[in-house]
C-alpha cells in the first residue's frame, strides 16, 4: 500500500480504529483502504468518476458511484461517526447542502479544500490577471472542477451561519507540510486547509 499523502495522513488520524467512515468524492479509495486496513473501519465511498469507482474496487473499498449533487437521502440520521469530503466540496454545485446532509448522516466531518486566498494564488491574479494555478489547483479556468473555491475565512464564515462548530483546522504549505508559521496569517500563507467539526448545538 503506497504512503498516503500529508493531507490524507491527518485526516486518518483524526478517525477513530473501529468507526464507520464515509468519504464523499472518495477518488481511487487510497483513503478508505488505508482506514480498512490499519484502523479496521467499516468504510464505503461515494464516486462519480467510473474510473475511480473501478479503481476502488480493486482496492476491495465499498464504493457507490453517485452524483453528490443530488445528496445523501439515501443515508439515514447519524449513519456514520465521521463523513469525509477531501478536496471535493469545491468542486459540487451546492457546497451548503451538502454540508447540511453531511451533518445530518455523520455525527462528525472532516473537510480539505485548496485555499484560493493563499498569497501565491492572489499575486498570480493580482500580476498576471489570470485565474491562478498550483499544485493543488493544477487545472485551467476553461477545465477545471473546482466550481466554488473558497479561503479559510469564506468557509468558517459559512460554518457559523449554519451553526456548524470547529473542533479543529490545521493547514498545509506549499509542500504540504505543517509548519508553525502558517498559524500567523494561515488565511494568507496556507495553501490546503483541514477541518474538522460537528453540528454546533443550536442545530442539534
Amino acid at each position: 500500500m503506497n504512503p498516503l499523502r500529508r493531507e490524507l495522513e491527518i485526516v486518518a488520524d483524526w478517525i477513530e480504529p473501529g468507526s464507520r467512515v464515509l468519504d464523499l468524492g472518495c477518488g481511487d479509495g487510497t483513503l478508505l483502504q488505508y482506514l480498512v486496513q490499519r484502523k479496521g473501519v467499516t468504510a464505503y465511498g461515494l464516486e462519480i468518476d467510473p474510473r475511480k469507482v473501478t479503481r476502488c474496487m480493486d482496492r476491495g473499498v465499498n464504493v457507490v458511484r453517485a452524483d453528490l449533487d443530488e445528496g445523501l437521502a439515501d443515508f439515514h440520521r447519524d449513519s456514520f461517526d465521521h463523513v469525509i469530503m477531501s478536496q471535493t466540496i469545491q468542486a459540487v454545485r451546492y457546497p451548503d447542502k451538502l454540508l447540511e446532509d453531511l451533518l445530518r448522516v455523520g455525527r462528525h466531518g472532516i473537510v480539505t479544500f485548496p485555499n484560493i486566498g493563499y498569497w501565491r494564488l492572489r499575486m498570480q491574479l493580482l500580476l498576471r490577471g489570470r485565474m491562478p494555478r498550483s499544485p493543488a489547483l493544477p487545472n485551467a479556468w476553461y477545465n477545471s472542477p473546482n466550481i466554488h473555491l473558497c479561503t479559510l475565512r469564506d468557509f468558517e464564515r459559512l460554518c457559523s451561519s449554519m451553526g456548524i462548530e470547529i473542533l479543529e483546522r490545521r493547514t498545509l504549505d506549499r509542500a504540504h507540510r505543517s509548519n508553525p508559521l502558517l498559524n500567523l496569517s494561515p488565511n494568507l500563507l496556507a495553501e490546503v486547509a483541514i477541518y474538522r467539526f460537528v453540528r454546533g448545538s443550536q442545530s442539534r
